[in-house]
C-alpha cells in the first residue's frame, strides 16, 4: 500500500473536516518513519496550500495543473489518490490560514524563516506563475502565507524575486544591498549556494521531484550573482 493510500484511508470522506483528519494521520501513520513522514509533511503542504490557493484566485488553469505535476512526479496509479487529497482540500470548510498553520507544524519545529517552508513558499510561486502571471490575489495569498510562516518581508521579497522574469532585481535574489561590497555578496552568494545543494533538501524531507524547483532556485541565484559580478566590473 502506498503512502497515499495510507494517509487517505485514515483520513476517511469527511471532505468538511479533512484538515483535524489529514494532521492526525500524518502524526501517526508514519511516526515510525521519520524520513516518509517528512516527506509526506511535504508533499500534503504543497497539495493543500494549492488547493487552497486556485480556490482564493478562482482559475485552476490547464498550465497550473501541469505546474502541479512538475514538483509530484507521481506514479500514474496514484493520480486518484492525489486528486482526491488536492479536492478534499479544496472543499473543507477550514480557511487557508489554518491550513497553513497546522501543515506548517507538520515539517518541522518551527522558527523563523524555516528552509522547509520556504521550499513549501517556492512550490507554490512555481504553481502560480505556470500560467505566465502572478495575479494579484495569488501574491496577497503567498504573502498571507509567509507571514503565518513567520518569514521575514525581507525573506519573502527574495523568494518573489526568484520567480519574476522581468526586471529581476539581482540584490534582492540574493537577499544584499547594492550597498554592500562585492566580498559581502560573494559570501552570501556562497552561503545560498551551500543551503540549497540537493543534499541538504533531501535532509529536510524535500521528494526527490522537487529538485527540478531546486535546479530553477539555483539558475536564478547564478544569474543574479553574474549580472552583479558584470555590473561591479563595468563600474
Amino acid at each position: 500500500m502506498s503512502f497515499w493510500e495510507k494517509l487517505l484511508n485514515a483520513i476517511g470522506n469527511t471532505a468538511g473536516n479533512v484538515l483535524s483528519a489529514v494532521v492526525e494521520a500524518v502524526r501517526t501513520v508514519f511516526e515510525g518513519d521519520p524520513e516518509t513522514r517528512r516527506k509526506v509533511a511535504f508533499s500534503v503542504a504543497v497539495i493543500a496550500l494549492s488547493a487552497k490557493m486556485a480556490k482564493a484566485d478562482g482559475i485552476v488553469s490547464e498550465k497550473e495543473v501541469q505546474a502541479f505535476r512538475d514538483i509530484f512526479e507521481f506514479p500514474q496509479d496514484q493520480a486518484k489518490n492525489v486528486a482526491r487529497l488536492y479536492n478534499l482540500a479544496r472543499q473543507d470548510v477550514a480557511g487557508y490560514e489554518a491550513y497553513a498553520e497546522k501543515l506548517s507544524s507538520l515539517c518541522v519545529t518551527c522558527a523563523a524563516n524555516c528552509p522547509v517552508l520556504e521550499d513549501v513558499l517556492d512550490g507554490l510561486f512555481h504553481i502560480a506563475k505556470a500560467d505566465g502571471l502572478i495575479h494579484e490575489k495569488e501574491m496577497n495569498f503567498l504573502r498571507h502565507i509567509a507571514e503565518i510562516f513567520q518569514m521575514s518581508e525581507q525573506r519573502f521579497e527574495q523568494i518573489a524575486a526568484r520567480h519574476v522574469s522581468i526586471g529581476r532585481d539581482p540584490y534582492k535574489v540574493l537577499g544584499v544591498s547594492s550597498a554592500d561590497d562585492f566580498p559581502t555578496i560573494r559570501r552570501r552568494y556562497l552561503a545560498l549556494v551551500s543551503e540549497n545543494h540537493p543534499d541538504r533538501l533531501v535532509s529536510r524531507g524535500v521528494p526527490e521531484e522537487f529538485h527540478a524547483i531546486a535546479n530553477e532556485r539555483m539558475a536564478a541565484l547564478n544569474d543574479a550573482y553574474a549580472a552583479i559580478e558584470k555590473e561591479r566590473r563595468a563600474a
